[in-house]
């Protein structure tokens, strides 16, 4: 029967156990998205907490794919030794991580990313702050270069593994869901057309990376709002990239309009409320014949063996527990099995923007 720590293997990458410490934003970056060392040390002490792989937070790919203050970029060679210093702290406490790639599309703004947001469409919904302007064919093909290339760069620099930020309403879902993408020619309207820039940016970055480089996906099962990608066809598109070789597809859920149903959910506080996103991710798992990891209110042990081992989840994913606790995986794995402190308030956010890094404002003993 499988354990949450069991020793794994992904295309080559050997994980000491299957707790992935799922992307987020720490807001730990300077002004053109180079890691400081604030963030350095914020990796190594997950990684000497044991966490079997670090995804970093969401990094942007092209200076008008950025969102937030603070965030990565990996957009030129202009850093290559800080990345390089970076990736080599984590492999000095035998960690593995992983970078996660997105370019933000609508969901930025124009004083942010230097020009008015792209999108796949010119439209003006919800999670969008601005009225889009419409991605041409050229400019299309221009980003999944920069996809390409900078999965390049951080093979090249160290990481492990590259994830494609295909969830939570950022550009590539953007191009997924019918709700932003309303395009006529191509990549819009039958799903097959909404998942080309996907399967374009994922064998980009096959052809610059190969076949022994882990590749993995962040995916959301549902967008978790009217009109946007359903369940259904979330399935087709996993089924696309397990065809085509992706290596772990990550199922998420939820957009910033998705209500109560966003990708961070507050209050959970029982173990009824934890893993929200499990039923998504059973019903691709179940469809597919790569690995699957499962995001989304893991807070307690139990929980965590009773998706791996009832319903054969390969992977658990958290982030805001190990805000709280870089040392969780350490604790759950040698002393204390009580479940993870964190209250999901979602207050661990604010530092990111106001100080210059993300901590639990609950315990600012913890502070980054």
């Amino acid at each position: 029967m499988n354990s949450p720590f069991d020793s794994t293997n992904i295309n080559g990458m050997t994980l000491q156990n299957r707790f992935v410490r799922s992307a987020t934003w720490e807001g730990m970056c300077d002004e053109k998205g180079c890691p400081t060392q604030k963030l350095k040390t914020f990796y190594q002490d997950l990684a000497k907490g044991q966490i079997g792989l670090i995804i970093t937070g969401y990094t942007y790919i092209r200076p008008d794919g950025k969102q937030l203050t603070g965030k990565m970029g990996l957009y030129s060679d202009d850093y290559e030794q800080t990345f390089k210093e970076l990736t080599q702290a984590v492999h000095q406490e035998n960690g593995k991580i992983a970078i996660q790639l997105v370019h933000a599309g609508g969901q930025t703004t124009s004083q942010i990313a230097g020009r008015k947001p792209v999108a796949p469409s010119a439209v003006k919904v919800d999670q969008f702050p601005e009225h889009t302007e419409e991605l041409s064919k050229d400019e299309i093909n221009e980003l999944v270069h920069a996809f390409g290339m900078a999965a390049r760069r951080a093979k090249s620099y160290g990481f492990d593994a590259v994830q494609i930020h295909g969830a939570h309403g950022y550009l590539v879902n953007q191009f997924l869901s019918p709700h932003t993408n309303q395009r006529r020619d191509e990549y819009g309207g039958s799903l097959k057309n909404r998942s080309r820039f996907l399967m374009e940016v994922y064998r980009q970055i096959r052809k610059e990376v190969g076949d022994d480089y882990p590749v993995l996906i962040k995916l959301n099962g549902s967008d978790n709002l009217p009109g946007g990608l359903s369940f259904d066809d979330a399935v087709l598109v996993a089924q696309q990239l397990d065809m085509a070789g992706i290596d772990v597809i990550e199922v998420s859920s939820g957009t910033s309009a998705s209500a109560a149903y966003k990708p961070a959910r507050v209050k959970i506080g029982i173990p009824e409320g934890e893993a929200y996103n499990l039923d998504l991710s059973i019903g691709i798992k179940n469809r597919v014949s790569c690995p699957v990891m499962v995001v989304g209110g893991f807070r307690s042990l139990p929980v965590v063996q009773k998706a791996i081992q009832d319903y054969q989840m390969d992977y658990i994913a958290m982030a805001r527990p190990l805000i709280r606790e870089p040392n969780l995986i350490y604790r759950w794995t040698y002393t204390d099995q009580t479940p993870a402190k964190c209250t999901s308030c979602n207050k661990c956010f604010l530092p990111g923007l106001k100080e210059g890094g993300i901590y639990c404002v609950l315990d600012k003993g913890k502070k980054a």
